[in-house]
């Protein structure tokens, strides 16, 4: 089965050269989010996922409090673990019972 990102919508070159491109010409504008507006519609990317990428870049290179992505990316792992195990002793329960139902319906031979 193929890894599903659905945190990551896109690449991490991406987003890096993204934050790069905001941070790189944050001086030319009046502010960070003038900055931010411009170059989200350059590269046609919302505004927010442009904030919410330079905050976790400012957390990752200590400029900010919080966690890091490694950290979260630890965190999550045995989180997504989990919960595809529950989802699967669930299964086994169900088909658990469903044969038990099935072995008591069936007729009884001498």
């Amino acid at each position: 089965m193929g890894k599903k990102n659905f945190g990551k919508r896109y690449p991490d070159e991406l987003r890096a050269c993204t934050v790069r491109m905001v941070l790189d010409r944050e001086s030319e504008y009046r502010s960070r989010s003038a900055a931010i507006s411009s170059v989200s519609q350059k590269v046609r990317y919302s505004r927010d996922s442009l904030r919410i990428w330079i905050r976790q870049h400012e957390t990752d290179s200590g400029l900010r409090g919080g966690m890091i992505t490694a950290e979260q990316d630890r965190i999550k792992k045995p989180e997504r673990e989990n919960r595809q195990l529950r989802q699967a002793n669930e299964i086994l329960k169900k088909a658990s019972a469903y044969f038990a139902q099935a072995e008591l319906d069936r007729p009884f031979r001498k």
